[in-house]
């Protein structure tokens, strides 16, 4: 974990934060990682012991060797996390502990003061880092074609067990869990009245505390809801729902396998890649292919250099087995069930990897008030489609 930072270098900073309650219970945080992790992840990945080439001409073994090797090289040699790390840093970063667990949060304040506060939560494997393009467009809309009633004050947290965030160290950390802690950490930012955004995780986190309803929770919107149909809704099919059923099956042949082992063995698979920068490079970035709408690389979607920004938040916390936990704790549970009757948007991305139609949607989701198919991006909204993602948030927030 990087130092604490005095508080006189957030004095100015702290003026809008106070105007909303500011507990006292929040502490300046700043992102730094040393020049010795940094020199430690380059000889680990000169020293990486490669398996032979697969023996298929695509994707279809995992990810390609001649591909992780070119990643890793350039990770080794080219990369500059300090580009990361002060992009980070730019904006105000902090530490709250809530039952037990420091949780790292970014909160950017919109230059409107009537801005809507919401906090956005990310999955796995992603990570703040699918935020950091839409930052800006939200709390400044006015410089980013939006007008000032599409404002919002951010608060992006870190998962726990993710990113700069705490790991648990006891059984109990579910996604309803995190959803309690998120309207604690909304309550102590001051913020009597917000709204909730996620995907993957994010998206369960969110429908959980849409689940809970907590005082102040206004509506929620989700890229990715999870809501199956009924026994008497398997016939007949519109188009939507077949292809629905496809790519379910899909995921569950083909896409599924780390979703079982993180699920079921999160501390064995995490002796390999925390010990290992390019498994760990190999684990993530295979999800960069198969769940982002590209042209047959990742690179289309996404450039490397945000491949690797994200997968160096995971190699310098060490968050292997930290982060695969939330599948340990959270397959199976309630929150996939929870009924949610608070006002709900949902945007839905052409390659998304789990997907529902609203009929479906609607037995979870009782209360949806804006539902739109979007002609563009993947699992990845934020990173991948920026400009989709944020009209997407200010439309559905207007009716919302």
């Amino acid at each position: 974990m990087a130092p604490q930072v005095p508080w006189h270098r957030f004095a100015d900073r702290f003026v809008l934060s106070h105007d909303v309650g500011m507990s006292a219970d929040i502490r300046p945080f700043t992102i730094a990682v040393s020049d010795e992790e940094i020199t430690d992840l380059r000889e680990r990945l000169a020293r990486t012991r490669w398996p032979e080439t697969e023996v298929v001409d695509d994707w279809s073994q995992g990810i390609p060797l001649a591909y992780t090797q070119e990643l890793c090289e350039y990770w080794a040699t080219d990369y500059d996390w300090r580009r990361f790390e002060a992009a980070v840093n730019a904006y105000d970063n902090f530490l709250s502990e809530i039952d037990g667990i420091d949780v790292h949060f970014m909160h950017v304040r919109s230059p409107h003061v009537e801005a809507r506060p919401m906090i956005l939560t990310h999955g796995w494997p992603g990570s703040i880092a699918e935020f950091m393009k839409v930052i800006d467009p939200l709390t400044n809309p006015t410089e980013h074609g939006g007008s000032a009633q599409d404002a919002f004050h951010l608060v992006v947290p870190s998962l726990p067990g993710f990113g700069w965030s705490g790991k648990p160290t006891a059984p109990g950390t579910s996604v309803q869990k995190i959803g309690e802690m998120w309207h604690v950490l909304m309550s102590r930012l001051g913020y009597d009245r917000y709204v909730a955004q996620g995907g993957d995780w994010g998206a369960i986190v969110t429908s959980a505390m849409g689940g809970q309803a907590p005082q102040g929770l206004e509506a929620i919107h989700i890229n990715m809801p999870v809501s199956p149909p009924r026994p008497d809704q398997a016939e007949p099919l519109d188009d939507i729902e077949q292809r629905v059923l496809e790519l379910s099956k899909y995921y569950q042949n083909i896409e599924s396998g780390y979703g079982k082992i993180q699920g079921t063995r999160p501390q064995t698979i995490g002796y390999a890649l925390v010990d290992s920068a390019s498994g760990q490079a190999a684990w993530v970035a295979e999800k960069m292919h198969g769940w982002t709408e590209n042209d047959g690389h990742p690179e289309s979607a996404l450039t490397r250099d945000e491949i690797l920004d994200n997968i160096s938040i995971y190699w310098f916390n060490a968050a292997a087995a930290s982060s695969a936990r939330i599948y340990w704790e959270s397959f199976g549970g309630a929150a996939h069930r929870m009924p949610v009757d608070i006002p709900t948007g949902c945007s839905m991305y052409p390659k998304e990897i789990i997907t529902t139609s609203r009929r479906w949607a609607e037995n979870r989701y009782r209360n949806i008030q804006y539902w739109n198919h979007v002609d563009r991006g993947g699992h990845f909204a934020a990173w991948e489609v920026p400009d989709l993602f944020v009209a997407e948030l200010r439309k559905a927030f207007r009716v919302l």
